[in-house]
């Protein structure tokens, strides 16, 4: 359900501004936006679930090497880029996945109701959603941030009061030695906070931070999120908050469900680890198999 051959105004996955001039648009879209280091990766999963849903060892085996096998895999053809859409598309196409498994395999079995079909559907599109408005941008320094500061603080500051330390005002008799000293004196007041980046070379406000990935200053920078191919800060971040939080909830919900539909008859705790005999329904097995994958 997650394609690569998406159009070209969806191009937040990889955060590049739209090229013209392209004959082809369909096949600029291809070009541009297919990595074929991702092609194994996404076809793999699913075979390897369906593997590991034949037996239980298998099962076992599987699920405990592949969190292995994708940082192998990542490092072997990802490594060497600064930023990369492999956990992100990683992440979306196993939410598409897991739901498509839920509506093929689950629903059917007739214990799911409609509210709760609309509830677990609501909370994937909502982290979609919320997920768009994260990459919207963390809040990057620029050089005119700096200056919109200086010409706002300037028209605040008050000649007789500059960060209360200098009250003399300059009157037209006062000397050009003392209306130099004040000047400066209201520079430093302004720039006492901020900071020169030294990779950067731009004056940034404070609790920001160069990200080496992004190759920018970020406002108030949280951390990288690689899961997101994005930066935390001061803009997004209480948006990425609201997208994990949807996705823990969204996801423990789901997995509730599906184990309350395949092993009744257990705790939701003791089902995820251990479901007797449902091995022996193959319908219903690859669902738990996923289930535990995912969670």
């Amino acid at each position: 359900m997650v394609l690569y051959f998406y159009c070209r105004d969806k191009r937040w996955l990889k955060e590049k501004p739209p090229k013209t001039g392209c004959q082809s648009p369909v096949l600029g879209a291809m070009i541009d936006n297919l990595e074929i280091s991702m092609v194994p990766a996404l076809v793999l999963l699913p075979l390897l679930l369906q593997v590991a849903a034949l037996h239980i060892l298998l099962g076992l085996t599987i699920l405990t090497a592949l969190p292995g096998l994708v940082l192998w895999y990542y490092y072997a053809t990802h490594r060497k880029k600064r930023r990369t859409v492999f956990f992100l598309t990683l992440a979306l196409y196993s939410l598409a996945y897991m739901y498509y498994l839920f509506i093929t395999e689950i629903l059917p079995r007739g214990d799911v109701s409609q509210l709760q079909l609309c509830t677990v559907t609501a909370g994937m599109f909502f982290t979609v959603g919320s997920l768009i408005h994260t990459k919207r941008g963390p809040g990057f320094v620029t050089a005119s941030l700096f200056e919109a500061h200086s010409q706002s603080q300037e028209g605040n500051k008050d000649s007789t009061h500059l960060n209360g330390r200098v009250q003399s005002t300059v009157s037209s008799s006062s000397s050009s030695s003392s209306a130099e000293a004040v000047v400066e004196t209201t520079k430093e007041a302004l720039t006492a906070k901020w900071s020169k980046c030294p990779v950067c070379k731009i004056m940034r406000p404070p609790r920001a931070g160069h990200c080496r990935t992004c190759g920018s200053c970020i406002q108030r920078l949280d951390h990288h999120c690689i899961w997101i191919n994005s930066c935390v800060g001061q803009a997004n971040h209480r948006s990425f908050l609201l997208t994990l939080s949807v996705f823990v909830l969204t996801s423990l919900y789901g997995i509730s469900l599906v184990l309350y539909s395949i092993c009744p008859r257990q705790n939701v705790v003791t089902a995820l680890l251990y479901c007797p005999g449902v091995y022996s329904q193959s319908r219903y097995s690859l669902s738990t198999t996923a289930t535990g994958a995912w969670d």
